[in-house]
Formats: structure tokens, sequence, C-alpha cells
């Protein structure tokens, strides 16, 4: 039964992680949240939440195969992906260094649903005040940004190092505070969650793979391909919806979220 039950909690939270990796509301923080809630448990449980992530970012891969192709072709002769390579570089070098030297301290003291749910309820009020206060965009593609915006962003993404921040919500709503249109900033987004999160999966299994056993690589395995498969129409949708209605839907969802994780927290006396 506690086979089942492990296998039942890998599956609910790769659907999970699959459905919010690239929406602001954050899928380690919903991981988190659920666990939490119905007592759900994948062992060994950082390394699976890690992995399957990459899972959901191997999506991107897909939905931009012809995209990262052309600038995989263009990087010896064309400026253009010679520089979107380097600020993909650059934007991933803060949280991957900053990921290495806190992440004991973060995991001990951060992965909590009263973390959580109180950065839910702040990221909302966030994600609504920067929509309200918006101008003009002054980027509208990937390969326009100049090398300092692409530093800019990536101290955004340290603060997804929080649980409940939303690596995507940090990357997107930091990239459209410095003038970056609402699809570009997403679609940066998605891209600089590949080195990101393979990075993360890679310090992840190595970090703990003393620690790891059979059944462990089965349930990773499983959340992997689920995350993928459910993040994909994820990936292909979002853009698109965006860049018509915005984010605001998505920051209500986290504050009303966030607020009732919060309250359920504290009358569990937790």
């Amino acid at each position: 039964m506690e086979f089942i039950w492990q296998l039942f909690s890998a599956i609910i939270l790769a659907v999970i992680e699959g459905i919010t990796e690239f929406l602001p509301v954050s899928s380690i923080g919903h991981t988190v949240l659920v666990e939490s809630f119905l007592g759900l448990k994948t062992p060994p449980s950082k390394v699976f939440e890690i992995s399957i992530q990459f899972g959901a970012i191997l999506s991107v891969c897909v939905v931009y195969a012809k995209e990262l192709w052309q600038v995989v072709r263009g990087v010896p002769r064309n400026a253009n992906a010679q520089r979107l390579v380097l600020g993909l570089f650059i934007a991933f070098l803060p949280a991957a260094a900053f990921g290495v030297l806190l992440s004991a301290w973060i995991t001990v003291y951060l992965f909590s649903p009263f973390v959580v749910s109180v950065a839910m309820i702040a990221g909302g009020v966030g994600i609504l005040a920067i929509e309200r206060g918006l101008r003009f965009p002054r980027y509208f593609s990937v390969e326009d940004f100049p090398l300092l915006l692409f530093v800019k962003i990536g101290l955004c993404q340290c603060l997804a190092l929080i649980p409940g921040v939303s690596r995507s919500g940090a990357t997107i709503m930091g990239s459209m505070l410095m003038g970056v249109e609402r699809a570009a900033a997403a679609e940066f987004s998605f891209l600089l969650a590949i080195p990101t999160m393979l990075g993360a999966t890679v310090y992840s299994l190595y970090a703990n793979w003393q620690s790891l056993h059979l059944t462990d690589l089965f349930f990773i395995s499983v959340g992997f391909v689920i995350a993928f498969l459910s993040a994909y129409p994820v990936v292909e949708r979002f853009v698109a919806y965006v860049s018509r209605r915005g984010f605001g839907i998505f920051a209500w969802y986290r504050i009303i979220l966030g607020s009732f994780m919060l309250g359920w927290f504290i009358i569990r006396g937790g």
C-alpha cells in the first residue's frame, strides 16, 4: 500500500508541477502546499520536486524547437544568436550561485506551508502593482535585450529561491518592470528555465545520489514524464493568453490560495 500511495503522490505532484511551472503561481510552492494539505510524500522529496521541474522544462524545448535550432545554428556567425546565448548564460549565473550556496539553508528553513502562503500573497499583490504601474515597453524581442538587462533579469530570478515566489513570475514581472513587452518577457522566462532547471536537477541528483534507491528513481522517472506531458499544452497557450489579458487572474489566484492556506495553517496550529 505504501508503494501505491507514493506512486499516487508522484502522479498528482507531477501533474501540478507541469500545469503550474510556466504560470506565475510557483510550481514548487504548489507542491509544498499540496504535500502538506493532502499528506502526499514522494521520497526523496526535494530531489523529486526539482527533477520533475526539468521534465516540465523540456516541453519548452519541444514547443520552441525550431527557434532553438535556429539559435544553435546561428551561434558561429550571427551576432543576435551569440548575444542571446551569452545573455542566457549571464542570467543563469546569479540563481545558480546563490542556489548552491544557500540550498541547504533554504531547504531547512523556507520549505514550509507558512513561508509559501505568505510568498503567494505577497507575489499576487506585487503582480497587481506591477501590472497597474506599467508604461509603454521598450523591448519587443529577446534578441534586442542589452547585456545589462540579462544581468538584471538573472538577479530577479534569485527571488524564486524562496518557495512560493515563482521563478517565471519573478523573471516575467522583473522583465516587464524594465521595459520588456509581455510576450517577450514570457518567452525569455521560458528559455531561461532550460539552463536553470537543468543545472538545478543535475546538482540535486549529484548532491543526493548516494541516498537514492531504485524505487526513488522510478518515482522520479514517472514524475518526469507526466510533468512533461501536462506542461506541454500550457506552454503553447500561455504566451497568447497573457498577451491579450495580462496577469491579473494569476495574481488574484495567488492571493486567494495563499490566504486560504495561511488561514488553514494557523488554525491547524503549525
